[in-house]
């Protein structure tokens, strides 16, 4: 029951990632990309402050003593949410979504694969890659669509 109540949260938080590129692109429109960038992670940083403040369980003074690359989690995210500010306007939702989404698909298979960031390894085989080419044609068949003739 765990693991489908993940992936059923899981499926939510893509849902709501896809909104999410849609709203911020919206906002980057009206008030610049780098404004709904910072616009965004405020709200989202006063919710976690809120959410840290009536419900964490951890210590957040142990963030000075983890080794800097973890850190680097945070640079991450604010280069996600302004480039799909910058590019949902003149895209659309439907391909920068599934271009994320090949991405991080890519880069999470090297991941397991060699084991980095402590995750177990997971080799690349012939199944994964066959879904990796998968992928490769739909994001290519989805840019095709989106070219205005």
């Amino acid at each position: 029951m765990t693991k489908l109540l993940f992936t059923l949260l899981t499926l939510a938080v893509g849902i709501g990632m896809s909104t999410q590129a849609a709203v911020n692109g919206a906002l980057g429109r009206k008030v610049g990309i780098i404004e709904g960038a910072f616009v965004s992670f405020l709200i989202g940083t006063v919710s976690l402050f809120l959410l840290l403040m009536f419900f964490g369980k951890g210590n957040i003074i142990e963030v000075f003593s983890v080794p800097k690359w973890q850190l680097f989690g945070g640079l991450l995210g604010a280069a996600y949410i302004a480039i799909t500010i910058m590019t949902v306007p003149k895209l659309g939702v439907g391909l920068v979504v599934v271009s994320v989404i090949v991405g991080q698909i890519l880069m999470s298979m090297t991941i397991d694969h060699f084991g980095w960031f402590g995750v177990p390894r997971t080799p690349f085989d012939g199944q994964r890659m066959l879904g990796v080419l998968f992928l490769l044609v739909a994001l290519f068949l989805i840019f095709r669509s989106n070219i205005k003739f």
